[in-house]
């Protein structure tokens, strides 16, 4: 199966990156399934059911992941109750709305499990990532295994990839909004990415306007952020596996 994962969309700047590079990177790499971290989608904090839609029933998004910012727009908890392709953190409380995870059938017959966690050193408060992982992998089967950590501590990103090292075809870390040099194929089959990036501005900060970014390090009470516009580019990594493994790995990199 020949997969491509998008990091962290940041409002329209990096939806307009998806809608532009997407359907190209699709034919251009034969791609059978992709995943797009989506919880900046909608002005830099949270997803919208509009975006939602539209990625899942026009661009060919087959999931969307998220993390902290899951639930920051409001009234979405009600989408992400009623469409299991949209997926928030599995180590939220129990109560949470929607699933962190799902299993889907492909068009060849294969089944991929998709899980999303995320990590707990300098997160929000959230369970164990790692007995959530095992949890879901106790009950669930599946040909391809699929995660994506959200975490801030790239030794949390990093050892949750060599945790399911050789249980899950590739480990990708978001969150950070700044690509890792890191991909690799680790030894039992599983490929790895600290984080993979951003998808939207990289003249700012992590997709932010400079100033209102310094403003919070230099005020008492910083300014309102606003989503940054210029250098947009899109960062994934493309992935082909073969069986339940990956034996092939590359990152992605497009600009506007």
């Amino acid at each position: 199966m020949r997969i491509l994962f998008l990091g962290d969309v940041v409002g329209e700047p990096g939806r307009r990156l998806v809608e532009t590079f997407l359907p190209e990177l699709r034919r251009e790499l034969q791609v059978d399934f992709v995943v797009v971290n989506g919880e900046n989608a909608a002005h830099g904090h949270g997803i919208t059911e509009r975006i939602v839609r539209q990625w899942l029933d026009e661009l060919g998004v087959d999931v969307i992941t998220t993390g902290n910012h899951a639930f920051d727009v409001k009234d979405i908890a009600t989408c992400f109750q009623k469409e299991p392709r949209l997926l928030r953190p599995a180590n939220y409380p129990p109560s949470t709305p929607g699933s962190g995870y799902v299993k889907l059938h492909t068009p060849s017959g294969q089944e991929v499990l998709v899980i999303n966690v995320m990590g707990r050193v300098h997160m929000p408060p959230c369970d164990d990532p790692f007995r959530c992982v095992d949890a879901i992998l106790a009950k669930e089967r599946a040909d391809l295994v699929l995660v994506d950590m959200h975490a801030e501590a790239t030794s949390e990103a990093l050892a949750m990839g060599y945790y399911l090292e050789g249980r899950a075809a590739a480990v990708v870390g978001t969150h950070t909004h700044v690509p890792t040099l890191d991909a690799k194929l680790l030894p039992d089959g599983t490929a790895y990415v600290t984080d993979l990036g951003m998808v939207g501005p990289y003249d700012g900060v992590i997709g932010m306007k400079k100033a209102a970014s310094l403003s919070r390090f230099l005020k008492a009470k910083g300014d309102r952020f606003e989503v940054s516009e210029g250098d947009l580019q899109l960062h994934g990594l493309f992935v082909i596996t073969e069986g339940k493994k990956a034996v092939h790995l590359e990152r992605v990199l497009r600009k506007l």
